[in-house]
């Protein structure tokens, strides 16, 4: 591919995961004015490019909103000292980086061949609400992304009984924090594509030995299968989890069969509509993704995206 027409798809690339990103932040009203964003970087590819798109979107959006990049050292033997915070120093964006012996402690809590992702994620959970707190960040930033749901909504279908995924916008048990999935709408593969390019520094999830889920491992080979077989039946799903249908489901607590009347009264769908001040916060951020510099360079360099 010429560099003319590889420049043409990398910035058509970054334009469709401005748009994914400013869509579902619109749609879900994610960030407000005067937002502190606390955006959670694991050293993945896709938190990488969700601080990478944030950053972006800042020159348009309509709201005013700052960044704080936070990375939590858990103590992994093998850990890359230095890489995230160079990283984070080298763009210019302010960050903090926290330093807990998380892997120490589930090492002494859980018996060899246990399960450990569970109490990791709660120890994980913990400091990260803990930090918000204590920054006052008034939102924090997590990067899943469109499959990362699916495979959610699928693990929980099939092994707990329960139709739900992770939320796009979620406010915690305590009511202290509201966290946000801005990478929601986008597409695994074009995550792993910006990776390529930015060249982002990941850091190795083989470094945690116990980092394997073999269910959800599963379900994302899969997803794979599926789409292989079918194309565009991965986008046709992810569409699915916002266009739920109470009143041809099961679940009574949602949908009020037992007070259905054959009496000519308007029908009760379970369906919501967006109203026109909803409607009208959705199209500002995505036009903030769409209006961006149609030129943006892509390239290692990441100069151009200060």
């Amino acid at each position: 591919m010429d560099q003319r027409k590889a420049k043409y798809e990398n910035d058509k690339l970054m334009k469709r995961l401005r748009h994914c990103v400013g869509q579902a932040i619109g749609d879900y009203q994610m960030i407000e004015d005067g937002d502190l964003v606390m955006v959670c970087m694991s050293g993945g590819k896709d938190s990488y490019a969700m601080l990478d798109i944030l950053q972006s979107l800042r020159e348009k959006a309509p709201v005013r909103f700052d960044l704080l990049a936070v990375h939590l050292d858990g103590g992994l033997p093998g850990y890359p000292d230095g890489l995230m915070e160079n990283y984070l120093k080298d763009r210019g964006v302010p960050y903090k980086i926290i330093r807990e012996p998380v892997f120490s402690i589930v090492k002494e809590k859980i018996p060899s061949g246990r399960n450990v992702c569970s109490l990791c994620s709660r120890l994980r959970r913990g400091i990260l609400y803990r930090t918000a707190t204590e920054t006052g960040a008034s939102k924090i930033a997590l990067g899943h992304h469109r499959e990362d749901l699916l495979e959610t909504f699928l693990l929980n279908l099939f092994h707990t009984g329960q139709l739900k995924s992770m939320p796009p916008k979620l406010l915690t048990d305590d009511r202290k924090h509201i966290v946000i999935r801005p990478l929601a709408y986008c597409a695994e593969k074009d995550l792993i594509r910006l990776a390529q390019i930015r060249e982002y520094p990941l850091i190795s999830g083989d470094l945690c030995r116990f980092s394997a889920n073999k269910q959800r491992g599963v379900i994302k080979e899969m997803l794979r299968q599926w789409e292989r077989q079918q194309p565009g039946r991965t986008e046709i799903m992810a569409r699915a989890l916002a266009n739920v249908k109470t009143s041809h489901l099961l679940d009574r607590s949602v949908y009020p069969f037992t007070k259905l009347q054959a009496d000519g009264s308007p029908s009760l769908t379970g369906e919501t509509r967006k109203d026109a001040e909803e409607e009208e916060t959705t199209s500002s951020w995505t036009a903030a993704g769409v209006q961006m510099d149609r030129s943006a360079d892509l390239s290692p360099d990441l100069s151009a995206d200060q």
